[in-house]
């Protein structure tokens, strides 16, 4: 959070711009052009000296002023006909060219209104710098006597959004949503990106966009759209943070719906799953042998083996097992090995084995990396396995006893011995590993399930109430981050407390924060989709499939938790993350990308990439650098297990299998040849669901159709898939011959 210093504005200077947007709003400033109404808002337009300005009013509530257009030459501004889903039209024409401004109200429950705003010069156009777009007015429209709180702003290159509060004047909660895909053409002409360019300072906030080199002008005769920004509103202040937290999730939901999403297409995750096992069983890159038994080396033939990446592929093989019905003897290899990371001495799993190399320190543990074997040793107790389960409680006190000591607040990295502190906070935002206790939490509760103990119980709550009052600071690691999430939701079912269920909200709207919410075509980008992929950290500048997929099983358990009770926009965004975390991380891969997008070197000690061996990149950038110059992750390989054996279902007695990119909810067999399905998504969203033929079988002509009797048609038929687009929320039937 924050939370500007709002009572020294005049001491700390003025912008020019604030300047004239002051001198604009006096009488005689400015010249209208038409009005209109938002709801409960007053909405007029103004020309000014050399601004076109959207102004927002509520009644005795101040308002907003948004800069639909510079034009720092003289200009001429009408209104013109509208297309048939605009509210208002403007042609901006001068010296430079032609602006191009459209208004769309979107029909929503909240109060929103989409600006776009195109150029199209009349000569090659150098444009050195654009002011921010977004002023808070108080009721006399003074921008200087405005009070509030930014809550969130665009981190780097995630979404292009800043969620802030008006608190004097009462106006109330607003997201500006720039969509950045609207802006590929601009950055590819410029060679820019956009990267922190929404956010502000008070009272100057919106989009800065990036300055056009001189040497790369927006051509001419072409329009160029220069910015798409969605303003959604909430007319009175919240209760608390969860209260904040659920408002974004609502408001974002708004402007979700409002851009053009990326289509998802059908990946056989099964084929993924079985080369990864293939490549895992016999690559030597993959694999080292300690102690008589079989570890998975963290990156291709490098790094040591340790006890995360172990119980990650043990878990993942363990869930493909499951799936399949038949042992896969991996998974009985790499579990034999797991107790020699156990000290009996401190009674704990350390990271490394006995022998790591003296490169290594030996006690350095990252607060995660404690916890997270633990969440993996959980799965497998829970599915019966005596020895995860021995070994579970045998290793959960001394985690307990880190959580007590540092309070459940825990730094970055300590010494497992004493827990001395190594490394306190990250240099980025100078907190530590925010996010911990989430995981610690789902842990607890996982030993709640096995033992029924309530001291378990206790310590999930301390861990979740010690975070309370982090706000949108809680992501430290987006996969913990989710757990963080999935613990609350869990939390809620067990006591019943409406707190957990709205700490919920905390935790996704952090998560959602640090996503991309838009489809990047810059550089290498342009080969692969990055769209709804979260940071892999708080600061960092790559998505990474290890937090893709362990976020998508956090939110499986999530929506699994949840019931009607659950904000709908939570459940939209969470099911769309997970339904596009599915079509995405395909692209980790080095085999699904051309030679050339992929990084000649790795990060020092990371091996190298290999991409004959199916084991995902660690790292891809929505700025379009080169992919997996951190190197190529074995303890990824889990992912394609982990998204087959959630995506795919077995039809007894059918043809084909069938896929689905939304959680199937329920299935019912109703006879012969007839499945009902029911989906858990987003109203208003769609799914993909393919029939895929199994071996030696015919598809025959298989139909699909919606509960109220609506026959849906295919819309790709092929020997082997018939694939449908369907709504991702309610039933199905599915009937074939």
């Amino acid at each position: 959070m924050v939370a500007p210093d709002t009572t020294s504005q005049e001491s700390r200077g003025i912008s020019p711009y604030l300047i004239a947007l002051k001198a604009a709003l006096e009488p005689g400033g400015a010249t209208a052009v038409t009005d209109f109404t938002l709801g409960s808002l007053a909405a007029q337009i103004l020309n000014a000296t050399d601004s076109v300005w959207l102004v927002l009013r509520r009644s005795r509530g101040g308002g907003l002023a948004m800069r639909m257009a510079y034009v720092p030459v003289p200009f001429d501004c009408v209104a013109v006909d509208c297309l048939e889903d605009e509210q208002v039209r403007l042609r901006i024409t001068s010296a430079i060219g032609e602006h191009v401004v459209t208004i769309r109200i979107p029909s929503d429950a909240l109060e929103a209104v989409r600006v776009t705003t195109t150029v199209t010069p009349d000569a090659p156009l150098w444009l050195p710098f654009q002011p921010r777009d977004l002023y808070p007015l108080d009721v006399h429209d003074d921008p200087l006597r405005t009070e509030g709180v930014v809550e969130a702003g665009q981190r780097g290159l995630n979404s292009g959004m800043v969620y802030f509060r008006i608190d004097k004047p009462a106006f109330g909660d607003v997201l500006y949503f720039q969509n950045l895909t609207a802006l590929n053409p601009y950055y590819f002409i410029t060679g820019t990106k956009p990267d922190g360019i929404v956010g502000g300072e008070w009272p100057e906030l919106g989009m800065l966009l990036p300055v056009t080199p001189l040497e790369q002008p927006l051509p001419a005769g072409e329009a160029t759209i220069l910015s798409d920004a969605i303003l959604v509103f909430r007319h009175d202040a919240p209760a608390d943070e969860r209260d904040s937290a659920r408002r974004f999730l609502q408001m974002l939901g708004v402007a979700y719906k409002q851009i053009a999403l990326p289509r998802t297409d059908y990946r056989d995750w099964i084929d993924r799953a079985e080369r990864t096992l293939h490549d895992l069983d016999t690559a030597p890159e993959a694999t080292i042998r300690h102690y008589g038994h079989r570890y998975v080396h963290p990156y291709t033939a490098a790094e040591y083996p340790d006890i995360m990446v172990q119980m990650s592929l043990v878990a993942a093989i363990h869930d493909w097992s499951r799936w399949t019905g038949e042992p896969h003897p991996l998974e009985a290899e790499l579990k034999a090995g797991v107790e020699k990371f156990y000290d009996p001495k401190l009674k704990s799993l350390r990271r490394y084995l006995p022998n790591v190399g003296k490169d290594k320190d030996a006690d350095a543990v990252d607060s995660w990396y404690l916890y997270h074997p633990m969440l993996n040793l959980g799965r497998l107790a829970l599915d019966g396995d005596d020895r995860a389960r021995d070994l579970l409680l045998r290793s959960v006190d001394f985690g307990i006893r880190a959580a007590q000591h540092f309070d459940y607040r825990w730094p970055v990295q300590y010494k497992i011995t004493d827990f001395s502190v190594i490394v306190d906070v990250a240099g980025a935002d100078g907190r530590g590993q925010t996010d911990v206790g989430g995981i610690y939490a789902w842990v607890m509760l996982q030993e709640f399930q096995l033992t029924d103990d309530k001291r378990y119980l206790d310590e999930a709550r301390a861990a979740i109430d010690a975070a309370m009052g982090l706000r949108f600071n809680i992501n430290y690691q987006a996969n913990l981050t989710a757990w963080g999430a999935a613990a609350c939701m869990r939390l809620w079912r067990i006591t019943g407390q409406a707190i957990y269920l709205d700490q919920s909200y905390v935790y996704l709207g952090s998560f959602l924060h640090n996503c991309e919410i838009w489809e990047s075509e810059i550089g290498h980008a342009v080969h692969y989709r990055n769209f709804l992929g979260a940071t892999c950290l708080q600061d960092a500048p790559y998505m990474a499939m290890y937090e893709c997929f362990d976020s998508f099983v956090a939110f499986e358990h999530f929506l699994n938790d949840s019931g009607p009770e659950l904000e709908p926009a939570a459940r939209m965004l969470v099911a769309e993350y997970c339904r596009y975390a599915l079509d995405r991380a395909w692209f980790y891969y080095p085999d699904a990308l051309p030679a050339e997008v992929v990084s000649n070197t790795q990060r020092e000690n990371n091996g190298h990439v290999d991409r004959k061996l199916s084991f995902p990149l660690e790292d891809l950038y929505p700025d379009g650098q080169p992919a997996g110059q951190v190197g190529q992750e074995v303890y990824g390989g889990g992912a394609a297990m982990v998204f087959a054996t959630r995506a795919f279902h077995p039809v007894e007695g059918a043809p084909f299998r069938l896929f689905c990119d939304q959680f199937v909810r329920a299935a019912e067999r109703t006879g012969d040849r007839a499945l009902s399905i029911t989906l858990d998504g987003g109203e208003n969203c769609t799914a993909g669901l393919s029939l895929v033929r199994l071996k030696r079988r015919k598809l025959g002509t298989p139909q699909v159709a919606t509960i109220g009797g609506e026959t849906l048609s295919a819309n790709c038929v092929t020997d082997d898939r018939i694939d449908f687009r369907v709504p991702a929320n309610g039933r199905l039937v599915l009937t074939w011959d």
